[in-house]
């Protein structure tokens, strides 16, 4: 199978200066003015700027075959759009080399390759033929194109004007419909509504099937499922695993598993109200025992201990349960009276 991206010792690195604080702090406009021109005739050594470098990539090997649909996936900060944008060719490395074999489109940002002064009909011109295709390609799918992202009515609308949903929609619906080997997608869908990023994952889910390699940065796990059949993990720059996507989400999960599944509160931080405050919380299994992660089949269990500051009083406790992308799965409100402590 022919090799689509080959990424080899890829690396960013980045400058980050720091002005180093000075101790005397201006009063008056008159003191900034005389010692702005101060500092001009005598440059003072104490306000010089501080270097520090970090690698956001680094040592980042992999290799993608033509028609895989790959996950870069996780947490905020790991490297996933650096890793985007070097294999977009938007920003150069500054250590390895990344191979593309094949005409690649991006959607990484809102707006991406849009002119915000041009129309929605020009904006799609314009973005199709900077990302190599033709003028009667663009016209034999302009309808699909304006049709896809439901934009009709503002066709004709400058596009500083529209909403970063439209820009989107306008965005991968361009994107969607050009003759390109490789799309790479970063997390910028999370921006549409439910009903467009079921729609963009099914037009992925099509474009896939017709052969074609897909980049996609998401932290949507359902989603990632559903599209990609590998999935590469990121964490500080490095590559944590690369492999079949069920394995290296539940690692990316095993990540979190340092979170400790119990709390515990004096009384001097314990929150709460003039009612009663908490104790301690904790999730444990059927046995009892303190545990952070359960399977699909297994009951979960959460032991709320509270101390009433009132005597006589009764207090219910509602518990609501949500999955990684914060969406809610079931939430539970006692029906008795709880045990006094």
């Amino acid at each position: 199978m022919k090799t689509a991206i080959i990424s080899k010792n890829l690396g960013k690195q980045y400058v980050i200066h720091h002005k180093k604080d000075t101790a005397y702090k201006y009063k008056t406009f008159r003191e900034a003015i005389v010692n702005k021109v101060s500092s001009i005739i005598r440059p003072s050594k104490n306000n010089f700027q501080k270097e520090e470098k970090f690698w956001a990539l680094k040592d980042i090997n992999f290799e993608i075959k033509q028609g895989e649909r790959v996950a870069i996936i996780g947490r905020n900060g790991a490297g996933k759009s650096t890793l985007l944008k070097l294999l977009s060719r938007i920003t150069e490395p500054t250590a390895g080399e990344a191979r593309i074999n094949g005409k690649v489109a991006s959607l990484l940002e809102v707006g991406t390759g849009f002119h915000p002064e041009l129309t929605g009909r020009e904006n799609i011109f314009l973005n199709a033929s900077i990302l190599g295709m033709k003028k009667s390609s663009i016209k034999k799918r302009f309808n699909e194109i304006v049709e896809f992202a439901g934009i009709e009515k503002f066709l004709d609308t400058p596009v500083k004007r529209y909403s970063s949903g439209m820009y989107i929609r306008l965005g991968f619906s361009v994107m969607a419909h050009l003759d390109v080997e490789i799309l790479v997608i970063d997390e910028v869908l999370a921006v549409g509504d439910a009903a467009f990023q079921k729609k963009c994952l099914g037009k992925m889910e099509e474009t896939a099937k017709s052969g074609r390699t897909i980049l996609f940065v998401s932290h949507n796990m359902t989603a990632v499922r559903s599209l990609c059949n590998r999935a590469i993990l990121l964490n500080e720059g490095k590559m944590v695993t690369d492999g079949g996507v069920n394995e290296v989400i539940n690692t990316y999960y095993d990540s979190f598993s340092h979170l400790c599944p119990e709390k515990t509160w004096d009384t001097k931080n314990a929150p709460g109200n003039h009612l009663f405050e908490f104790v301690s919380v904790r999730v444990c299994n059927k046995a009892g025992k303190t545990i952070s992660r359960f399977s699909n089949s297994e009951d979960i269990y959460a032991e709320i201990t509270y101390k009433n500051l009132v005597e006589d009083n009764t207090i219910g406790v509602m518990a609501a349960l949500y999955n990684q992308d914060g969406i809610g799965i079931f939430n539970s409100l006692s029906n008795h009276e709880p045990k006094w402590h």
